[in-house]
């Protein structure tokens, strides 16, 4: 078995993309990455970031982690927007860490979302899916949670671990 990753993008830190990471993380002895725990910023064309902690981050990800579930709230129809910076500096992978870039090669991926409603339309995960196709890694699925559902009431079980 692959060793696993759950990156949580919210901007609460104790909300209920965490809640249920913590659940599922528990439930399959997975760690954990709170994106909120790391200072980057948006990417830029000209790499002003470049110190900032994103390639600390990714670099360590991708040398412990085959698989990567990325856990977000829905904001506004989309990822929240730490996950979209965080999915936007992939770009510098591509243009100044080229060779950190070629290591998501053959990752897996798989999504986690949550809101306020039972089901999700598949657009929402568009951006993962084709990112992941992009990037050469292979995208495995995604659940979705209704935030309102009692935790003892969740059904953790993922079909992409």
């Amino acid at each position: 078995m692959s060793k696993s990753v759950i990156i949580i993008g919210s901007s609460r830190k104790n909300g209920n993309t965490t809640r249920i990471a913590d659940a599922i993380a528990d439930q399959y002895n997975i760690d954990i990455i709170n994106l909120s725990d790391y200072n980057f910023s948006y990417y830029d064309y000209e790499s002003k970031n470049k110190n900032d902690d994103f390639f600390i981050l990714i670099k360590s990800i991708i040398e412990k982690y085959d698989t990567l579930i990325f856990a977000t709230p829905v904001y506004w129809y989309s990822m929240s927007g730490i996950m979209k910076v965080f999915f936007d500096r992939f770009s510098d992978l591509l243009r100044i860490e080229k060779e950190t870039g070629r290591k998501l090669r053959g990752k897996n991926m798989a999504v986690i979302s949550n809101s306020h409603d039972d089901e999700l339309e598949n657009d929402f995960y568009i951006p993962f899916q084709k990112s992941a196709d992009y990037l050469g890694i292979k995208y495995l699925g995604e659940k979705h949670f209704n935030a309102d559902t009692p935790k003892e009431k969740q059904n953790l079980e993922l079909a992409f671990i």
